[in-house]
């Protein structure tokens, strides 16, 4: 009866750990998903940034304001 016992033990572990370790997976694959989110809403803001920053000097300093057709 010992035996049966243990071989029952045994085969929930191993259920037990393949549980496991499929969680660790899907938590890993969220992880990276919201880090590459989070890459992305960095770039946005940074271009963001740029762009108006880039308006910015362009209001204050007048370049950019008029072209030159003549070489």
């Amino acid at each position: 009866m010992d035996l049966a016992i243990g071989l029952s033990n045994l085969q929930a572990a191993r259920t037990m750990s393949q549980v496991q370790f499929a969680v660790a997976r899907k938590i890993l694959d969220m992880q990276q998903l919201q880090g590459s989110a989070a890459i992305q809403l960095i770039e946005a803001a940074s271009e963001g940034t740029r762009q108006a920053g880039a308006a910015l000097v362009a209001s204050a300093t007048g370049l950019g304001s008029n072209l030159d057709t003549y070489g």
